[in-house]
Formats: structure tokens, sequence, C-alpha cells
């Protein structure tokens, strides 16, 4: 029945991916990607990156959400233009932007799957993508095509770079951020969804917990009390100390679920990021809000449009970088 469900609900998806596609040719993009990409050259490589990524989910719940984030990690970066989806961030997982990130190993689980069928072919920055692309069927229940192609970056980006926006950023911190890559305020708002799953660590969350007098920023309460508790703060600095604990991000329905929960979330003031809560200061943004939270097909529909979107940012192809033997070494 799972598998029904994720059917009907794939065509729908692409049903809506079809009917925005002439808004996709209006914005500014370059597509060097194409569908089926590896289908003369590992027939079996999309099946084989989707089995294992069900078996690993499978395993850990939480996983969905993490190859979701570990796609956006990688394809978004504040720093430079030069750096996009090329697995560039799995070349060195021990700096300290990469820390929090989680997949790494599960990305290699992956590459050692498909280099079994096809060796030398898949590239470390598609398994990412497809993988992202397939947390959403699994954790989901919606499907939609990546294209593929990609290459591996030969080099790692500057050390102790933050490629993201960071969680305490406000909407009007993170909106011109976006733009600067080509994302636009809806897509951001989008994508924001996929804050419905998964997990925080209280090093996102330390800015709401301080300033707690500041009604913009006021955590609710029952969220700020068991997260004080969990994340104690040295005095009197009030800098948070316990940087590793986690918490389910999604304090209001099933935590391991991506769906348009996120916005319904947001409307009633449960959730965690500033970033998140403050799109509610905004007109346009508090707009968007309340449309996705009302109409969930819609949401996964333009969700899937955005990821596709983010996935052609910056990305190798052809003869550009190389496809790496294993996901977190280059091959010389």
């Amino acid at each position: 029945m799972k598998h029904m469900a994720v059917a009907s609900m794939t065509i729908a998806v692409v049903m809506l991916l079809m009917s925005v596609a002439p808004a996709l040719s209006g914005k500014t993009m370059v597509w060097p990607l194409q569908y089926d990409f590896y289908r003369s050259l590992c027939p079996k490589a999309e099946e084989g990156i989707r089995k294992t990524t069900w078996e690993i989910i499978s395993q850990d719940p939480t996983m969905g959400a993490a190859f979701l984030k570990l796609f956006y990690e990688d394809c978004f970066n504040t720093y430079q233009s030069s750096f996009g989806c090329d697995a560039s961030l799995l070349l060195e997982p021990e700096k300290s932007a990469n820390k929090m990130i989680r997949g790494s190993d599960a990305v290699n689980k992956i590459k050692t799957a498909v280099e079994a069928i096809c060796p030398g072919v898949i590239s470390c920055a598609d398994i990412i993508a497809l993988a992202a692309r397939d947390s959403t069927a699994i954790s989901g229940g919606f499907s939609f095509p990546m294209p593929t192609g990609r290459r591996d970056a030969l080099v790692s980006y500057p050390k102790d770079t933050f490629r993201t926006p960071d969680s305490y950023w406000t909407a009007n911190m993170t909106i011109p951020s976006f733009a600067r890559r080509g994302i636009d305020v809806d897509d951001l708002v989008v994508l924001s969804g996929a804050h419905s799953f998964g997990i925080a660590h209280c090093s996102s969350v330390d800015y709401r917990l301080i300033e707690l007098e500041e009604t913009a920023l006021r955590m609710n309460a029952s969220d700020a009390d068991e997260l004080n508790k969990l994340c104690p703060r040295a005095a009197p600095s009030g800098d948070i100390t316990d940087m590793g604990a986690a918490f389910n991000m999604n304090r209001v329905t099933d935590p391991n679920v991506l769906s348009n929960q996120f916005y319904s979330n947001v409307l009633i003031g449960r959730v965690l990021f500033v970033s998140d809560q403050t799109l509610m200061n905004l007109n346009e943004t508090a707009a968007k809000v309340a449309l996705y939270a009302a109409n969930p097909l819609t949401w996964m529909g333009r969700f899937a449009t955005a990821l596709v979107r983010l996935g052609v940012l910056q990305v190798l192809t052809g003869t550009q970088g190389e496809v790496r033997k294993v996901c977190n070494a280059t091959n010389h």
C-alpha cells in the first residue's frame, strides 16, 4: 500500500512539475545536467542508490532529513559561487563548519554499493542528489525526477568557511543571501519546509534561548523549558556549553516525516530557528507560509521543483572535476 501511495503522489507531483515548467525558464538558470544520465552508462545505478538509501533510512529514520540537509549544504555556499553541488564538503568532514553535517558515512556506503555495480561511473555529487530525492519519497511519500551528470570537485572549500545561512539569521538576512545564489523568496520558503523533520543541535537554538525577553524571538514556553534543560548555559556569559546535544526539529507531529507540517508549526509559533519563526515578520513570506500550510500538494510540487533548481547550482560536468573512487578523498 505504501508503494501505491508513493506512486500516486509521484504522479501528482510530476504533473505539478509540468505545470510550473514555464516558470523555470523564466528564472536565471543553467541546465548542464540531464535526466536519466546513467541510462546507458549504468542502467541499474539509480535503482542501486534507491535500494541502499532505503536500507539506511529503515535502520535510522533520521537519515532522511540528514540526506536532504547534506544535499542543501553541498549545493548552497555563501562563501563564493565557485563551489556548488560537487561533493566538495565530503572531502574534509572534520572541518568545524562540517562537523554538524551528518551523512558522509552513509554516502560512502551508497558509493560502495554502486561501485560494485558500475565501477568509476557514478559521482559522489550525483549520489548526494539522488539520495536526497529518494529520501523525499521514503520520508515524505512523494517522488520526482532528478537530473544527473554532476562531477566531483578536486578541492574542498576554504577551512572553517560556513557554507549556508545560520539558524539565528532573520528572514530579512536570509532572503538576500539566497538571492545571491539565484534562489528567490518562494524557493526559500518552500525549502524551509524540510524543517518539518530531522534533528537540530543546541548550537542552533542558543540565540533564541538567550534572547527570550525579545517578543519577536520568544520561543514556545514548553519548548523553551525542555531545551533549556537539554542545552545548559554557562553562567554568567550565557554561552551554550553542550554543543553536541540533539533533539527533534518537529515538536508537534512525527519528527521523521517530511510534510507541510512545518508551515502549521510556524503559524502557531512551534519552530525553533530564528530564521523560521521570522518568516511571519514579512508580509510576502507570511502569505506563503499560510499558502503551504493549507495546500500540501502545492507545497510538494514546488518543493520538488526547488530541489531540482538547487541541484544545478555551480555543478561540474563533462571533463570538469572527476568521479571519485571514494567520496571522502580525491583520486590523486
